[in-house]
């Protein structure tokens, strides 16, 4: 008879981890909505005093700006030494190790092997979509404010924008944020079955850990960038 697995909890993400998430996710929701209003308005005010889609470009410009400073306060976090949340581990791509791994994922997500990947925290895959995002955020952010700037061609933001307004046209900052919307989008979509079909998959608890912050695993060591965590998240120190 085969012995239960036993599972072990590591704290993987840290509040200030889970609150960024959350941000994004509910700030990503009310873009997308205003988005599309704004983009092709199906709605109309009972009267030009409603001011109805000044508010729709109002809600806008706020859930842009929550956005800006969560993905900004992340990037901060991340300079911390945390085994999980760390700005090390958004690198795999950089080393032979990185690729082994993004490759056994690719295997797996195209049902090509049946052996599930046990990360603790990110798998190198999914922090190197994560790159790719935050790629994408910073063109959201450029061509955003660009347009939003152009109300005051006199202002501080016009002046800073100006290289981006070299870049583009006012049509191609609107096609450029379009179409970064839907690769968003995308993501958000990808991202839900991926961390769905983990959990099931892992049974480490992996939809759970963005509100509770501990993920489970039947591994008894946890290596990060080759340096053992405890369950904390915090590097073990080798003593000499």
């Amino acid at each position: 008879m085969s012995e239960p697995l036993v599972f072990k909890r590591y704290y993987v993400w840290e509040l200030p981890v889970r609150i960024c998430h959350w941000v994004n996710a509910l700030s990503i929701l009310i873009l997308s909505i205003t988005g599309f209003l704004i983009g092709k308005p199906v709605i109309a005010g009972v009267s030009p005093e409603s001011y109805l889609m000044g508010w729709v470009r109002f809600v806008h410009f706020i859930a842009g700006y929550a956005l800006l400073i969560s993905v900004v306060t992340r990037l901060l976090w991340s300079l911390r030494d945390h085994c999980f949340s760390g700005w090390r581990e958004y690198f795999p791509f950089l080393t032979r190790e990185g690729w082994r791994e993004i490759g056994m994922m690719l295997k797996f997500y195209f049902f090509i092997d049946r052996k599930t990947p046990d990360a603790v925290g990110h798998n190198p895959l999914a922090v190197t979509a994560y790159v790719g995002l935050f790629m994408i955020f910073m063109g959201m952010f450029a061509s955003g404010f660009a347009l939003y700037a152009e109300h005051a061609p006199s202002g501080v933001m016009h002046t800073v924008m100006k290289p981006v307004y070299i870049l583009l046209s006012t049509q191609g900052l609107h096609l450029y944020h379009h179409i970064g919307m839907w690769l968003i989008i995308c993501f958000v979509i990808n991202h839900i079955y991926s961390v769905w079909l983990l959990d099931v998959k892992e049974k480490g608890g992996e939809i759970t850990s963005i509100f509770s912050g501990y993920k489970y695993t039947t591994k008894v060591h946890v290596f990060s960038e080759g340096k053992e965590c405890d369950e904390n998240g915090c590097y073990i120190k080798v003593k000499k």
